[in-house]
């Protein structure tokens, strides 16, 4: 049986919601941590991108070059779960 990483966030609309974590990464470059998720009763397939303290506060990434980092690091990590699987 697979084990999936979950956490529960807070919506816009105060309305409580358990998404499934796909990877946590730091980038010592920003100095930021990063974690990406998605809603796992979506099938939209869309991924959350957001940064996060050691106090548990997330702010969610809205500026381009970071965006296009944390889609560089999830395709990464994509393809080597990919390549694990083979």
């Amino acid at each position: 049986m697979e084990q999936t990483n979950r956490m529960t966030i807070t919506d816009e609309s105060g309305d409580e919601k358990e998404v499934e974590i796909l990877l946590t990464f730091d980038d010592e470059k920003r100095g930021k941590s990063y974690v990406l998720f998605q809603d796992p009763e979506s099938d939209e397939g869309i991924v959350y991108a957001y940064s996060y303290t050691e106090d548990g506060e997330m702010d969610e990434v809205t500026d381009e070059d970071e965006w296009q980092m944390c889609e560089e690091v999830l395709g990464a990590f994509m393809k080597e779960e990919d390549e694990d699987e083979q």
